[in-house]
């Protein structure tokens, strides 16, 4: 009788609550049957649901149904993976997911199947080899994981950090700090479980293509001290934390904007978690890569089909990097030749710009083969044709290691607008990138009066 009432739950628990029946449980087994996965959950977010509680020996996804089916190693690590979930809720993604013994004793799946196998052996690697699932669940116990970036050729910043881990549960606090000249952070999720889902699906990985490995343990502490709000810690349960110590502070509307599309720039390619190509290429302008295919190359572009009538066309390049000198073509006045501080600011520009509409014509970027902007003979008169902002006080990125460097995007119809006098940051939306592009010539470094001057950037923002 018992086995027929595990049939109907196993059977009937298809995700929909109308047809469960609330019937006697089923005997213990080593596996686990979980119901209400999210689309999306991966095989390893589900070993690692039992990972903590012991060895796991096979897995059996249906993606149809929204369930899986977890063998593990002894009917004891299920026991305990049962107990304690009932106690605390599991999830995958924020989703929480129902967790009970299934009727079948062992899962019976194609051994051929290489796919779920190499899953298995992946894992493996990370399980303890100790048969005392007390221990194993002591050694994560902890919702605070330390992470190390190895091979950091890319910036990464403490909103890449929470918007790559909270894919696996609530991000609660993060503190960033360099060590043994690493770049480290702590990390703390609102659930050990999360912690361990994380651990699983990340150690390893690359959040760029090639570049910036997490390396990820357990930390010894239960619960980070955090004190400030700024571009190096966060406590994302207390957002009237002050900046301190000078950092930069967060407004609290604007931060509630910027998460609105967190998620948006997680993407799925192969050894990369996340490509986030603005903050890629922000990190070659800064000059410690070149981007593929470009050492060596000019820093010049060549911006051709241009409004004749608009002088200051060099404007939008200063978005990503420093104008060193511009010449309007002599006799092609709708074509000029702009000098970048280096090639990399020249690829970055290329790739933002060209085929964007500004001021009714849809302009095109291209690397010029010029290595060098030249300035006019003495006592030669070019017109005014060539101009010198090699001292320009405009430049955003002359400054090693600038922020500026991490808020670099891709033209769009937001704006982001700083340095306005009451010390307060904005977003602006307008009707259409061409006229965010026209704002942004025209607005950037306007005199506010007391001799502050209005910053205007591209936002990875929606309003």
């Amino acid at each position: 009788l018992i086995s027929a009432y595990a049939k109907i739950l196993d059977g009937a628990s298809n995700g929909s609550d109308s047809k469960k029946l609330r019937v006697e449980e089923a005997p213990p087994s080593r596996v686990i049957h979980i119901r209400k996965l999210p689309n999306e959950a991966s095989e390893a977010e589900v070993i690692a649901l039992g990972l903590p509680f012991g060895k796991v020996t096979n897995i059996l996804t249906l993606k149809g149904k929204n369930q899986a089916f977890l063998e593990m190693g002894t009917e004891e690590a299920a026991i305990t993976m049962v107990n304690y979930y009932t106690t605390v809720t599991p999830h995958i993604r924020n989703v929480p997911v129902f967790i009970q013994y299934s009727n079948h004793k062992e899962l019976k799946t194609d051994a051929s199947n290489q796919r779920t196998q190499a899953v298995l052996q992946a894992v493996s690697a990370v399980q303890s080899p100790s048969s005392d699932v007390q221990e194993i669940l002591a050694a994560a116990s902890s919702p605070v994981l330390r992470i190390i970036i190895d091979n950091m050729f890319y910036p990464v910043t403490l909103d890449v950090l929470q918007q790559i881990f909270s894919k696996f549960g609530t991000v609660m606090k993060i503190i960033t700090f360099t060590k043994n000249n690493q770049f480290q952070a702590l990390l703390q999720f609102s659930d050990p479980v999360n912690a361990q889902q994380a651990k699983l699906a990340l150690d390893g990985q690359n959040i760029y293509n090639s570049c910036c490995t997490l390396r990820i343990d357990f930390s010894k502490l239960v619960n980070l001290n955090v004190k400030y709000n700024n571009d190096k810690s966060r406590d994302y349960t207390r957002p009237e934390l002050p900046a301190g110590d000078g950092q930069p502070s967060l407004d609290p509307t604007v931060a509630a904007a910027f998460s609105k599309d967190s998620n948006s720039l997680l993407g799925k390619i192969p050894g990369a978690l996340n490509p986030l190509s603005a903050a890629a290429a922000a990190a070659a302008a800064a000059g410690r890569v070149a981007l593929a295919g470009q050492a060596g190359s000019s820093g010049v572009l060549l911006v051709s089909n241009l409004n004749e009538e608009v002088s200051n066309t060099h404007m939008n390049t200063r978005v990503y990097g420093d104008v060193q000198r511009v010449k309007i073509l002599y006799n092609k006045k709708d074509s000029a030749l702009i000098q970048m501080s280096d090639s990399n600011q020249a690829q970055l520009a290329m790739s933002h710009l060209n085929g964007q509409k500004m001021y009714g014509k849809i302009i095109r970027v291209t690397l010029s083969k010029h290595q060098t902007v030249a300035l006019p003979r003495d006592g030669l008169d070019d017109q005014g044709l060539t101009k010198d902002y090699a001292n320009s006080p405009l430049h955003r990125f002359k400054k090693p290691g600038s922020k500026n460097f991490q808020n670099i995007f891709p033209p769009s119809a937001t704006l982001h607008l700083s340095n306005i006098p009451d010390r307060k940051m904005a977003l602006i939306q307008m009707s259409t990138v061409e006229e965010a592009i026209q704002a942004l010539i025209d607005l950037h470094n306007y005199n506010m009066g007391g001799n502050q001057h209005l910053r205007v950037s591209f936002s990875k923002s929606t309003i």
